[in-house]
């Protein structure tokens, strides 16, 4: 699940049922000047929640210094008593860069920079002295001392699209975030999609070149969009291509990223889907949350 907090309240609420819902984790993402800062927001989930685990989804490495998020996940993880997802991923919102003064770097720029902070981050996490020399960043010496996470190592998210970003996931994360979106357009926030099976398999094949052999292998998590139940599933997915540029009927209802259909043809869907493709996780949003519980209900049945 994926949100942000509005009030305390109904934060506190939401962190409540989506443990008692039966799902696995509570994610927030990171756009700073548009939404919450995520580790403060999932600190407080930490609190009133024993079991789900709590993740960045994701933060924009852009923005970040390796010993700040290290320290920051860190502390996420003490307080949660070993939950933290740390999620990480390469932003590609303009106004955050150019809201403080800066440029924004070209998306090779951008993947380079999240290469080097997961590098550097996670041998803070591991312990001991880090001394990295990269482009971005130079550590001497570094040392992550208190807190300690209590997990260890902390699971590593990374969520993205372009190839680079999908082959370094696949290496070096325990999950891979895919959300089928591509090109982002000018105002910085919408996307190109492109949810054909060709695309999907293409992007899971940079991610698992070696899927049959490899041991290893992330766990992949698709990003849903929508849940529509319904028996008209035909004319609900045409309505919704007049939302969606760049998809067609066929596409929207087959691909993973939007759910639309009975509930068995959902479960059905799903299934076929992790059997094929190996996708295992998805996140929703809380505005799904309701249907979504009973599509984990219909998959128990599968």
């Amino acid at each position: 699940m994926q949100a942000a907090p509005k009030d305390r309240t109904s934060w506190l609420e939401l962190a409540r049922d989506v443990e008692d819902g039966g799902f696995q984790a509570l994610y927030a993402a990171d756009h700073p000047g548009t939404s919450p800062s995520p580790f403060v927001a999932l600190a407080a989930a930490a609190a009133v929640t024993e079991q789900i685990e709590l993740g960045t989804c994701v933060v924009n490495a852009g923005l970040w210094e390796p010993l700040a998020l290290a320290n920051a996940a860190a502390t996420l993880d003490l307080v949660s008593d070993g939950r933290t997802i740390l999620g990480v991923g390469a932003g590609h919102t303009p106004q955050e860069w150019t809201s403080i003064g800066r440029t924004l770097p070209t998306p090779s720029e951008r993947v380079a920079r999240m290469i080097e902070l997961v590098d550097a981050a996670t041998q803070l996490l591991g312990g001991g002295a880090t001394n990295y020399a990269g482009h971005h960043f130079t550590l001497s010496d570094a040392v992550l001392d208190d807190p300690r996470p209590v997990r260890n190592p902390v699971p590593l998210l990374i969520g993205g699209n372009g190839r680079n970003v999908l082959q370094f996931a696949g290496r070096r994360a325990d999950i891979v975030g895919i959300t089928g979106l591509g090109r982002t357009m000018p105002d910085g926030h919408h996307h190109e999609v492109d949810w054909s099976r060709d695309a999907l398999e293409a992007t899971i094949r940079t991610i698992r070149p070696d899927r049959d052999r490899d041991n290893r292998a992330a766990e992949i998590e698709a990003l849903v969009q929508a849940v529509v139940i319904t028996d008209d599933v035909t004319n609900a997915a045409r309505e919704m291509t007049a939302l969606i540029a760049g998809t067609s009927i066929d596409d929207l209802i087959a691909t993973p990223f939007v759910w639309i259909g009975t509930l068995d043809d959902i479960a059905a869907k799903l299934e076929e889907t992790q059997r094929t493709l190996g996708i295992s996780r998805y996140v929703v949003r809380p505005s799904a949350m309701h249907d979504a519980r009973l599509i984990i209900d219909a998959l128990a049945d599968v």
